[in-house]
């Protein structure tokens, strides 16, 4: 499952650029204004980019060490069969969102409506940003703007039961976003006509969804063959 899910995770990053373009469009425009002339844009935006996946994969590794405790129930409860099931369900819901039929993953953005408040004012020390580092530690503390595609992707984390897989799972969600972010950066006015089309935003949500259904094929197949106390391998 776990192959599955970073390909999974992998491709909400990629096709998320409409949801990228809402949230961290206008971050990354304004930086971009104030990266000296004289200097070429790529190491800012790399920079950037970098800081903000290694935060997702350190939150990714805490959240599936999380899962990991979790699973000392296992013997009760079918914990990871659950969670990935729960995970299948959020990437239906993400599809959707994408597709721009429902739109309640946006509520999970409150979830860290906290943690930010505290982060936030860090991030005027960094600006204006004129060096890479100051572009690397921008994109370490907005790596933790809340987000609903984050959270959503941070339950496949969890259900992964495990740390290392966690940040994986994370870290190849953040490397789907990096052409998105790179392209508004650098290319947006050349691109944004076709990234807003609305049957490219419905081929990409239904595109996302397709994976959670699978995923729910699969988990509930693995559920009919070894039960509640079976292991969570899915066969291919």
């Amino acid at each position: 499952m776990v192959e599955f899910s970073l390909i999974a995770v992998f491709l909400v990053g990629l096709l998320g650029g409409v949801h990228c373009l809402g949230m961290c469009g206008s971050i990354v425009g304004i930086f971009t204004t104030q990266v000296p002339k004289a200097r070429p844009r790529w190491p800012f935006h790399l920079a950037y980019s970098s800081g903000r996946i290694a935060s997702y994969a350190v939150a990714g590794a805490l959240v599936g060490a999380i899962g990991q405790a979790g699973l000392l129930m296992r013997d009760a409860v079918p914990v990871q069969h659950l969670l990935f099931a729960l995970s299948s369900l959020m990437l239906i819901a993400l599809g959707l969102y994408l597709a721009g039929v429902w739109g309640a993953v946006r509520r999970l953005e409150r979830l860290g409506g906290g943690l930010w408040k505290r982060l936030q004012p860090f991030t005027t020390r960094l600006l204006p940003v004129n060096t890479v580092p100051r572009a690397l530690g921008l994109g370490v503390l907005w790596g933790w703007l809340p987000c609903g595609l984050v959270y959503s992707v941070l339950l496949t984390a969890l259900a992964s039961a495990s740390a290392v897989k966690g940040a994986l799972i994370l870290l190849a969600f953040g490397l789907g976003t990096l052409p998105n972010l790179l392209a508004i950066g650098l290319f947006w006015e050349s691109i944004k006509g076709w990234v807003q089309s609305p049957r490219v935003r419905m081929a990409a949500g239904l595109l996302v969804a397709l994976f959670g259904v699978y995923g729910l094929f699969k988990v509930g197949y693995t559920f009919y063959i070894n039960g509640w106390s079976g292991s969570c391998h899915v066969p291919a």
